[in-house]
């Protein structure tokens, strides 16, 4: 009987919030601009929405919406949202700022842009109970330090009393979280939360946000373009494009039986378990989103879609359709009861052969980088420390050769490409480049060749070009330093070649940086990079900042270019997906050293090294069929300046009991082979290292029509 009542409860349940036919516009010197038109969506008490697409489709836009938080510009132009029955839109500005931060929270992607830097953060989160609890100082400093212990914080006491600069990246993220939930909200907004931090970092923020919903019954809209992400937190997704819903329903109607074209488009940009990179290519989505003004008729997903039928996908504006069989679940496409969902795109990539590795092009024995610090860097005086960034590393990297460098933010992964680049010299050990030994020479001390031979493929392409200059002259500059060309028509020539290169129209080179969208201006990065036919390539997170559909692009730019030069790739990256797709091996930082390497299918079998065993588990995989093991690391990478005895990971590793006489506290491991180059780190015995299980699984076949 409990159990019926239980039921019809949930039944009768009212929505946490009803967004219906909402209209988002801003208004600018330009005139209007529509960001989004005609969304709906539903969010039900306890449920979780995540809402997925590209960058400029509106979907951060709606977060703000609901906060109403548009600033002078933006103004919601049609529809309504509904919050508990309430439409949002006749309340008044008293009954919106009641309801903001107290019943309704945000979570924002930069928890900086959260936090007052001058304030300490016990002060900061006691401002929550005390302007909307109405409660006293001692109570309100109760219910912070119980929030901090929820969110899962070390040490709550300390945390209180510090500073958010004190604090690491996933450290203030949770602090931003316990601030939002600290007034027991009903409905949670969280905007790109975790894209700015490490995997394993992410993987503890995702664990914890589920398990808060669960405790405070919080309902949740989760804004990513991380399509694993929505899958592990969210109970349904909306797939936005363009300013509108595309696509609407339960996680794994739509992870299975996707109904729309631009949300296989993003499936199939990205590297889900069993993509090969000979085998099966990544199918970037043509084309780029329009400008809100240049909306064309009918779908506005119609010119990048292979499905596109003129007279019919074009005539008249798109509703959403209710897909059969399947509640809740909606398409704005006319022809997806008609469309081969198998079928590829025309002029999709076939499968190719794979290439074979030369001989090795560049070394690394034994290098170490130290940095010598004062107290006082700028004045003097205190007692010096050492910061060991690197610690002994030791890997090769052959010709036409992709070596993944992973591991979280402060392993040496930089400090590594710096000293390869020549930025910075290494403290002891080599680097080979060709037999010629470079790791004492500073880039200023590098004669032109070797300059040319060692390029970098940057993270952020936005500060790599001159706003001032066109990309074509940028380019030109860069062959005049590498001494190519005799004359400025061979390197004009040389220059529109690289263009052809990269895919871009010959057009672009008289085009401005600002001109370009963000993976355009990637391409002019690689470009350059390849421009002085560089026998290795560093590409530092080359990818990280670009949307799915254009990351594909450039991914498969960067291996053609690859086979075509027969250049070494170092990928420095810590997404281990795209790592799985690209690499053919795999070197595992931590805390400055290589704990773990070998090719790409060891790395992602076991057995593992306890690091890479949680890296892997950390993974957001896109696929229902998957099964993950959840393996979440307590407490952050220790300082480089003060790094533990023994085994760097001791501090954080869950298989350290199993090792006897305390021994990963006081000895460094041997780095051992396992057999067929596969190294390791680690005092377990190959025994132990025998009972590990895969972390990653297949539960059954996805349906994926």
């Amino acid at each position: 009987m409990k159990q019926a009542v239980e039921a019809t409860n949930v039944a009768n349940a009212r929505p946490i919030i009803e967004i219906e036919n909402l209209s988002i516009s801003f208004f600018t010197k330009r005139g209007e601009m529509p960001a989004v038109t005609d969304f709906s969506c539903t969010v039900m008490p306890g449920e979780a929405m995540g809402i997925v697409g590209e960058s400029g489709c509106g979907k951060s836009t709606v977060s703000l919406g609901i906060m109403r938080d548009l600033s002078n510009v933006g103004k919601i132009v049609g529809g309504r949202i509904r919050f508990k029955g309430r439409d949002m839109g006749e309340m008044n500005e008293e009954e919106l700022r009641s309801i903001r931060g107290n019943e309704i929270a945000m979570i924002y992607q930069e928890p900086t842009s959260s936090l007052n830097p001058a304030m300490k953060v016990g002060e900061q989160l006691m401002e929550v109970p005390l302007t909307h609890g109405k409660t006293s100082k001692e109570e309100a400093y109760k219910r912070a330090l119980e929030m901090v212990h929820a969110v899962r914080l070390p040490d709550p006491d300390r945390i209180m009393r510090a500073y958010p600069h004190q604090l690491s990246g996933g450290q203030q993220q949770r602090i931003v979280i316990a601030m939002a939930l600290l007034s027991n909200p009903a409905l949670l907004l969280l905007d790109e939360p975790t894209t700015a931090l490490d995997v394993t970092v992410e993987a503890g923020i995702v664990e914890l946000v589920k398990g808060l919903g669960k405790k405070f019954g919080t309902s949740m809209i989760f804004v990513s373009h991380n399509l694993g992400l929505i899958l592990e937190t969210c109970d349904r997704i909306t797939v936005m494009y363009s300013g509108e819903a595309v696509e609407t329903g339960k996680i794994k109607d739509v992870f299975d039986r996707m109904r729309h074209p631009y949300t296989q488009g993003l499936f199939r940009s990205i590297p889900l378990p069993g993509a090969d990179k000979n085998e099966r290519p990544l199918v970037a989505i043509p084309g780029q989103l329009p400008l809100p003004q240049e909306r064309p008729k009918g779908c506005n997903f119609g010119p990048r879609c292979h499905h596109f039928v003129k007279g019919l996908c074009d005539a008249d504006e798109i509703p959403m359709i209710q897909v059969e069989g399947q509640e809740g679940h909606f398409s704005r496409c006319v022809r997806f009861n008609e469309v081969d969902w198998n079928a590829l795109p025309p002029g999709a990539k076939v499968a190719k052969e794979p290439v074979k590795p030369g001989a090795p092009v560049l070394k690394v024995d034994r290098l170490k980088k130290y940095y010598h610090l004062g107290a006082n860097v700028i004045y003097g005086g205190g007692e010096k420390c050492t910061v060991k960034a690197i610690e002994e590393i030791t890997f090769e990297a052959c010709e036409s050769e992709t070596v993944a460098i992973v591991g979280e933010s402060g392993c040496g992964k930089s400090t590594l490409a710096k000293v390869l680049l020549g930025l910075q010299t290494a403290t002891s050990g080599k680097v080979s480049l060709d037999n010629a030994e470079i790791q004492s020479r500073h880039v200023e001390d590098r004669d032109t060749e070797v300059v040319s031979s060692i390029q970098m493929v940057f993270q952020n392409p936005f500060d790599t070009l001159n706003p001032s200059h066109s990309v074509g002259s940028q380019i030109i500059r860069t062959l005049e330093k590498f001494q190519i060309g005799n004359t400025v028509e061979e390197r004009r020539q040389r220059m529109l070649e690289l263009l052809d290169l990269v895919k871009l129209p010959r057009a672009f080179a008289g085009r401005k940086p600002k001109q370009l969208s963000g993976g355009q201006k990637q391409r002019i990065g690689i470009a350059r990079a390849f421009a002085g036919r560089s026998k290795v390539v560093v590409a530092d997170e080359p990818v990280s900042a670009l949307d799915v559909s254009v990351q594909a692009a450039v991914i498969e730019l960067l291996m053609d270019i690859q086979r075509q030069n027969k250049t070494t790739m170092l990928f420095i990256s810590h997404d281990l997906s795209v790592v799985h797709y690209i690499a053919d091996r795999v070197v595992v930082m931590y805390l400055g050293h290589i704990v773990e390497q070998g090719t790409t299918d060891q790395i992602f079998s076991p057995p593992y090294h306890p690091y890479t065993e949680a890296l892997l588990s950390a993974i957001p995989i896109a696929d229902t069929s998957v099964a993950k093991k959840r393996i979440v690391l307590e407490g952050d990478i220790p300082s480089a300046m003060n790094p533990p005895t023994g085994c760097p990971f001791q501090t954080r590793c869950r298989w350290k009991k199993l090792v006897p006489e305390n021994r990963c506290d006081r000895e460094l491991p041997p780095f051992r082979d396992l057999g067929n180059n596969h190294g390791i780190l680690c005092w377990l015995d190959d025994e132990q290292l025998a009972t590990q299980e895969p972390v990653v699984s297949f539960t059954g076949p996805a349906v994926r029509s």
